[in-house]
């Protein structure tokens, strides 16, 4: 058996010896044997930064940080490149409050970060919805004269244009501009989003003429942005006119962009085409993405056409796709109520019996199942599992657990879970605010939607055409009640 050596301390002599460690098995990211003592020769701990940064490129950051600990008993430091792995695997997988500890360390032991480091850190931050902190981590670096990048700003936008903060997204593209950072396809495609979520898809797909006169050709970033817009607002015609002179200028689509075709035409009701799509998009070789699938799941279950599921099921395994199709099979297990796995620990016990080991990702899109069935207290599990393999709660699971109190009838709880997020140090976003404004609409109490409404303004973000609509909705009940 080949062994990887990596240095200890003799209590001895204090000499630095090997010791053997797991070997590395990449495609599983899973160690083939424990960490064991053995005596060896002298070894400087150059080895243990090489071990740990091979641990975080293979995704394994557990086992990187038990090297940490080990290196730090000895007496000694991770060096800066090891640091830099580190923070950038801690924070990929939403591990931030440890990411941002070894920051601190790292800048306490006189090391100077880059600016890609900072990056990191910020961008794991805003993805937890920790907004303050943030805000406090942006006012750090420009005391310490780090000057912002273009994607520092990318990061900011990509977090503001999705938390529906209208005015934060216009302040950082004017920061750009007077800053002399060019705006590229990504902020454009931004910047048509934010439009589209703001009711204003016509001056949305007004934007393209700018982006043509100022030379930047369209790329695959703001054709999805396109499309989407025309999705979202029904003009599924031409959404696919745009898709298909997307082909033809040799710009190949990707998941975002069958995603988002496949998402509007289920929601318009058209599941012939949405499941024609779906095809295509397994023909090109490209993964399913469990919210779609959950999507086709909910509609055609709705229609009680479950053998049209099966037959796409077994499609999928006979495109090689066995291992996907697993985990989309206990997915219409739980969308079917058939019973199997109705225990969510179940499901994460079947996923690893597969040889699974579950993400922050799957376990989101394992909580919106439940959720979406009302089932509250296997959301809650999902949520407790999670936080049990080391994954840290973000704004996206905590909303979707709003959602399945509301679904519930439990607009109590969901009230809670929103006071829970703000005393925690999230920063709510336009979806909690509209997914809790539902939940106490789906409750008949209509008289706290305009407060809800209200908040959200007060707090910065810019409520959508969905927010709206339930403003709107709930106005007209309480003046016929007056």
């Amino acid at each position: 058996m080949n062994e990887v050596y990596m240095g200890m301390t003799d209590n001895n002599n204090n000499r630095v010896k090997q010791v053997a460690i797991p070997e590395f098995n990449k495609k599983n990211a899973i160690c083939k044997y424990p960490f064991e003592s053995n005596s060896g020769e002298e070894l400087s701990t150059e080895l243990h930064n090489k071990t740990i940064q091979e641990y975080c490129k293979i995704g394994d950051v557990d086992n990187a940080m038990k090297l940490v600990a080990q290196l730090e008993a000895m007496g000694f430091h991770p060096n800066s490149i090891s640091y830099g792995f580190l923070i950038d695997s801690l924070g990929s997988v939403g591990r931030t409050l440890e990411a941002d500890v070894l920051f601190q360390e790292m800048m306490y032991l006189g090391f100077k970060p880059r600016i890609r480091l900072f990056n990191a850190l910020l961008k794991g931050f805003l993805k937890k919805g920790l907004l303050g902190l943030a805000v406090k981590f942006l006012v750090e670096m420009d005391r310490m004269g780090v000057c912002k990048n273009q994607e520092t700003y990318e990061i900011l936008l990509d977090y503001y244009v999705s938390a529906g903060r209208l005015e934060d997204t216009w302040m950082v593209v004017n920061e750009m501009k007077t800053n002399g950072i060019r705006l590229s396809s990504f902020v454009y495609g931004k910047v048509i989003r934010l439009y589209r979520d703001n009711g204003m898809w016509k001056k949305a797909i007004g934007l393209v003429e700018e982006i043509r006169e100022k030379g930047i050709s369209l790329d695959r970033q703001i054709y999805n942005s396109i499309i989407d817009t025309f999705g979202k607002y029904g003009e599924l015609g031409e959404a696919l006119e745009v898709f298909e002179k997307m082909k033809q200028e040799s710009i190949v689509p990707d998941i975002t962009t069958w995603n988002s075709l496949i998402r509007w035409h289920c929601k318009a009701g058209d599941l012939t085409k949405a499941l024609q799509l779906f095809t295509e998009m397994q023909e090109q070789g490209l993964y399913p993405d469990p919210k779609i699938l959950m999507s086709l799941i909910s509609r055609l279950g709705e229609l009680g056409k479950w053998d049209v599921i099966k037959k796409n099921f077994e499609n999928m395994k006979c495109r090689g796709r066995q291992e996907v199709g697993a985990i989309y099979a206990m997915l219409v297990d739980i969308y079917g109520q058939y019973g199997r796995f109705q225990d969510a620990e179940d499901f994460i016990s079947a996923l690893k019996s597969e040889g699974f080991l579950p993400s922050a990702s799957m376990f989101c899109v394992l909580a919106n199942a439940y959720a979406q069935q009302g089932f509250c207290e296997q959301t809650v599990k999902v949520l407790q599992l999670m936080e049990a393999e080391g994954i840290e709660l973000n704004i996206i699971m905590l909303n979707v657990l709003i959602n399945a109190f509301g679904i519930a009838g439990r607009h109590e709880e969901a009230l809670s879970i929103y006071q829970h997020i703000k005393e925690s140090g999230i920063s709510p976003d336009v979806v909690t605010y509209s997914t809790l404004m539902k939940a106490f609409i789906r409750a008949k109490k209509f008289d706290k939607v305009p407060e809800i409404y209200k908040e959200m303004e007060s707090y910065g973000c810019t409520p959508d055409r969905k927010a709206r609509q339930m403003l709107q909705t709930a106005l007209m009940v309480l003046e016929r009640r007056h």
